[in-house]
């Protein structure tokens, strides 16, 4: 799921995130915001042409987690509530109003009327059974083969410990989920784009090509996917939001070499460009035909440890190379002072973060003890296996390089690597097994404004292998993380949040790296565009004076 801020300090969302893990949980009815739109602005250009540096590893958005397949799903699909932009508060989409029962088991959401799918079918209370059933169920006929529902069991629990017990249509606009326990984020879970409502009748004759082929209601249509190369998108003319979206078509192209992107949007190839490198951000500022893009600081990049694979089992080994990593000199290296170290897995722009923590300090004597005390006096055998991401990333530039020099520190105590980089997907794939990879360089960028998107869904034993790639187990954190689901004072779940990160820092299944502001750029003329938190957000008010 994920996707994945100031030039030298991490922005504070302030009260978009202090809102979200509370956002519309009052009791009663809950009136959802109707976003209408406005009239589109004339203009010569209608078409977006816009740089990244990966392809998409699946356009189904519900059986995906990497940043690059969910910013294309969001342009073809709705789900049930969004967030408003720029933020992570939540309001209305498919659904326009919804009620919460006293004992927070039951939300019954009225949903949007005539809003048609693009393949011309209608999106009704059945609609909505069919997806939540198809994420639910471990063997329904709409899992093919080599999916699987991350997102879903990352949010909802894993089979045999699902939070949502039922979903069923009282009639054609009024659908009823029944929960088996309270779920504190249950509507910033909701309007993830993950679950995004897909056409039934599009999965059941596409069936495993509808991840090529995606059918939603959302303000672009999938027309054309070119491998490593570009996906294009085309007005939604139906589109229930009046007036949206205003560009007529939209194509994403895969540039993976950070100057080759900037290059392409200084020539006029392309009009908007994520991941800018740092080091082209004073050409950037001088040149008066771009513009300069901040998306706020939602994110980690990290360095994880496969806990199935001896020694990464041994928490000593873990602490001793947590103890070998110059953060800082990676930072003044590749971001350009746009970067701060992360201590935490969860970034400190959201609430519940836990400031008291002290971080492992560059120490290679320390480093070098605790392999001793480990049972490796002269460091670990053989060679270590480090994947390193082939694609930048929001919160990581140049995977390789920074690698690279984590190699060189390593090598010092007495740790030898050797560096892959296979293609996106496989790495992800790769990762996510636990077969191939010792070590390996990922990063999340939040979903939904929640700690539990950032601690439950990549840390807890429940997210094994979903998001949880590491493969890090424990028992104490279960229980708090679990509590802090269920627990609807914010307050209470902030400290048990601060609780669970003491845990992890102590166990060391990762080496948070790095929190981020991510840089895009884009032509002057272009706006419209908001970036979200959450790494994904609509193009459809994109326009160009």
């Amino acid at each position: 799921m994920k996707r994945w801020r100031s030039l030298v300090f991490i922005l504070i969302l302030g009260a978009a995130f202090a809102l979200s893990g509370c956002g519309n949980k009052d009791n009663g009815k809950n009136e959802a915001g109707t976003n209408k739109g406005s009239t589109a602005t004339k203009s010569s250009q209608d078409t977006l042409i816009l740089g990244r540096g990966g392809d998409s590893a699946s356009l189904d958005a519900s059986i995906v987690t990497d940043g690059e397949s969910l910013k294309i799903a969001h342009q073809v699909f709705d789900s049930l509530l969004e967030y408003k932009e720029g933020t992570t508060e939540v309001q209305g989409s498919l659904a326009e109003s919804w009620n919460v029962s006293d004992d927070g088991l039951k939300y019954t959401f009225k949903l949007r009327q005539g809003v048609k799918f693009h393949d011309g079918t209608e999106f009704n209370a059945d609609a909505v059974v069919f997806n939540f059933n198809r994420w639910n169920d471990p063997k329904s006929p709409y899992k093919f083969e080599g999916d699987s529902f991350d997102y879903y069991d990352s949010m909802f629990g894993p089979d045999g410990k699902r939070v949502i017990k039922e979903v069923k249509a009282i009639d054609a606009s009024t659908v009823e989920f029944t929960l088996n326990q309270p779920q504190a984020p249950f509507l910033q879970n909701l309007a993830m784009t993950s679950f995004g409502i897909g056409s039934p009748k599009a999965i059941e004759d596409k069936k495993e090509n509808f991840k090529n082929e995606p059918v939603g209601t959302g303000p672009f249509v999938f027309k054309e996917w070119k491998r490593n190369d570009s996906i294009t998108l085309e007005k939604n003319s139906s589109y229930w939001k009046a007036g949206l979206p205003k560009l007529n078509k939209v194509i994403v192209r895969s540039i993976p070499d950070n100057s080759a992107r900037f290059n392409a949007l200084q020539n006029g190839e392309i009009d908007l460009m994520e991941d800018l490198s740092p080091d082209d951000l004073a050409s950037l500022k001088s040149n008066t035909a771009l513009q300069l893009i901040e998306r706020p600081s939602n994110n980690v990049g990290y360095l994880g440890f496969n806990l199935k694979k001896k020694p990464f089992d041994d928490v000593k080994v873990r602490q001793a190379l947590s103890h070998a990593v110059n953060k800082q000199a990676i930072i003044d290296a590749f971001f350009a002072g746009q970067a701060v170290s992360a201590v935490n897995p969860l970034p400190p722009s959201l609430w519940g973060y836990n400031d008291s923590i002290k971080d492992y300090d560059y120490d290679l004597d320390k480093a070098k003890q605790l392999l001793a005390d480990a049972g490796y006096p002269n460091g670990l055998p053989g060679v270590i296996t480090f994947y390193a991401m082939p694609v930048s990333r929001p919160y990581m530039p140049d995977g390789k390089k920074v690698a690279e020099v984590i190699q060189a520190d390593f090598e010092k105590i007495g740790v030898k690597t050797k560096i892959e980089s296979p293609e996106w997907a496989t790495y992800l794939d790769d990762a996510q097994a636990g077969e191939k990879d010792d070590i390996f360089m990922l990063g999340w960028t939040g979903d939904n404004g929640d700690p539990d998107n950032f601690l439950y869904t990549l840390l807890d034993k429940d997210a094994i292998p979903s998001n949880n790639y590491s493969y890090y187990a424990n028992d104490k954190l279960h229980e708090l993380l679990t509590g802090a689901q269920q627990e609807t004072d914010q307050g209470k779940r902030a400290d048990l949040y601060k609780q669970a990160q003491v845990i992890i820092k102590e166990d060391a299944p990762w080496i948070p790296l790095v929190h981020t502001t991510p840089l895009l750029a884009a032509k002057a003329n272009l706006k419209g565009y908001v970036p979200a938190p959450t790494g994904t957000e609509y193009y459809s008010n994109i326009y160009f004076e």
